[in-house]
C-alpha cells in the first residue's frame, strides 16, 4: 500500500469524527446567538411589565390613600352616628321616666318633705312627719326596686317566738322595720293570727278567713296583696311571698270598704298601723301615735280611712296596732310607743338597703 492509499485510508477513519466535532462547535454557535437572540426580546418585554407594574403600584398608592380617607371618613361618621343614637337612648329612656317622676312628685307634695331618706339601687325609704288635726304620727314611703329588699320575719324565727321590731331589724340587719300581724297568746308564747306565710311557705298551714280577718302581704315581684281568701287556692293564685293577718281592708282599688262596727268603736280611737299601695306600686306604712288603748288618743279607722284617700292610695289594710305599733328607722325609734316601750311581737316587716 503506497503512502497515498494510507492517507485516503486514515482520512476515512476520521472523517466521521471530525464531522462530528464540526457539528458541535456549530450546534455551540447556534444556541449562543439563539441566546442572544431571546435576550433582546425578554429585555423589552421586562421593561414593558416593569412599567406596568410601576404603574400598578401608583394607582396602589392612590387606592391606599382614598381606602385611608375613607376609612376615616367612615370612622368620624360612625362615631357622629353613636353620639346621636345615644342621645336618643338618654332623651327617651328620660321621656319614659317622666311620667314616673312627675307621679312621685305629686304623691310626695301631699306628704311635705322627708325627714330623712335611705337610697339605694334595691330601696328608696322616705320618712315624713303626720300631722292632723286629731292625731298625729308617721309615713314611710317605700318604693322596692328589688323585691328582696322587704321581708317578713317571725320572732326569733320560730312559731310561738316574739321579739320587739328593734331587735328583729338589728338581728338581721334591716335599715328599716315596721310592725305586722296581730297574734294570740298561749302558753307563754305568742303566735301570729290565723294565715300567716314566711319565704312563701305557710306558717301553720292555710286557714280560710273568718270574723272579717284579712291577709295582707306581697307577692313574689314584691307587689302588695290582700283580701280574705275562703280557700288556700285563691291565695295561691296570687304568688304570695310572705304575709300577715289582721283586720280589716280599709280601701280597694282606691274605693273605701264599709269598716265593720265592731272595729270602727273599739276602741274608737288608738295607736295604729295601716299599710297601702299607690299606683306604681310604692308602699305606704303609716304608723300613728297614741297615749293608749283606751280610745281616747290616737286616730279612727276612718280618718286613717280618709287620710289614704287624700293620699292617693289603692289599697289598704289595718295592721296590729295600739301598743303593738313600732316603726324603726336607721336604728332608731321613730313612734311613741303606747306601751311606754315596743311590745315584743311574732311577726314584723324588715327593709334592707
Amino acid at each position: 500500500m503506497n503512502i497515498k492509499q494510507v492517507n485516503r485510508t486514515f482520512m476515512m477513519i476520521i472523517a466521521p469524527f471530525f464531522g462530528m466535532l464540526l457539528w458541535m462547535l456549530i450546534s455551540t454557535l447556534t444556541i449562543q446567538l439563539s441566546d442572544s437572540a431571546i435576550k433582546l426580546p425578554d429585555l423589552q418585554v421586562w421593561n414593558d411589565k416593569n412599567s406596568q407594574i410601576m404603574q400598578g403600584l401608583d394607582d396602589a398608592g392612590s387606592t391606599v390613600h382614598f381606602t385611608v380617607d375613607t376609612i376615616e371618613k367612615s370612622s368620624k361618621l360612625y362615631n357622629q352616628i353613636t353620639d346621636v343614637t345615644s342621645s336618643i337612648v338618654q332623651t327617651a329612656s328620660a321621656q319614659a321616666k317622666r311620667p314616673e317622676t312627675i307621679y312621685n312628685r305629686r304623691i310626695t307634695s301631699k306628704l311635705g318633705t322627708p325627714m330623712d331618706t335611705v337610697h339605694s339601687d334595691k330601696i328608696t325609704a322616705e320618712l315624713y312627719r303626720i300631722h292632723q288635726s286629731t292625731y298625729s304620727g308617721y309615713a314611710l314611703k317605700v318604693k322596692l326596686k328589688d323585691p328582696q329588699a322587704m321581708k317578713m320575719t317571725l320572732g326569733k324565727d320560730k312559731a310561738g317566738g316574739s321579739e320587739t321590731t328593734m331587735q328583729a331589724v338589728k338581728r338581721y340587719g334591716a335599715v328599716a322595720g315596721v310592725n305586722a300581724g296581730g297574734f294570740a297568746d298561749g302558753s307563754g308564747k305568742r303566735y301570729p293570727l290565723s294565715t300567716t306565710m314566711l319565704n312563701g311557705s305557710y306558717v301553720g298551714g292555710f286557714e280560710a278567713s273568718y270574723k272579717d280577718l284579712t291577709f295582707v302581704g306581697l307577692d313574689k315581684k314584691g307587689g302588695l296583696i290582700g283580701g280574705k281568701f275562703h280557700s288556700q287556692a285563691q291565695l295561691d293564685a296570687l304568688s304570695p311571698s310572705f304575709g300577715a293577718t289582721f283586720v280589716p281592708q280599709l280601701l280597694s282599688r282606691g274605693i273605701k270598704l264599709t269598716i265593720p262596727e265592731k272595729w270602727s268603736k273599739s276602741p274608737l280611737r288608738a295607736p295604729r298601723t295601716v299599710v297601702g299601695n299607690y299606683k306604681d306600686d310604692q308602699l305606704l306604712f303609716m304608723v300613728i301615735d297614741g297615749y293608749n288603748e283606751s280610745g281616747s288618743s290616737g286616730a279612727t279607722l276612718a280618718e286613717l280611712q280618709q287620710k289614704m284617700i287624700n293620699l292617693g292610695i289603692q289599697d289598704a289594710y289595718n295592721m296590729d296596732g295600739g301598743g303593738s305599733s313600732s316603726l324603726i328607722f336607721k336604728g332608731k325609734v321613730i313612734n311613741s310607743p303606747s306601751d311606754g316601750q315596743l311590745r315584743p311581737l311574732p311577726t314584723h316587716f324588715l327593709f334592707f338597703k
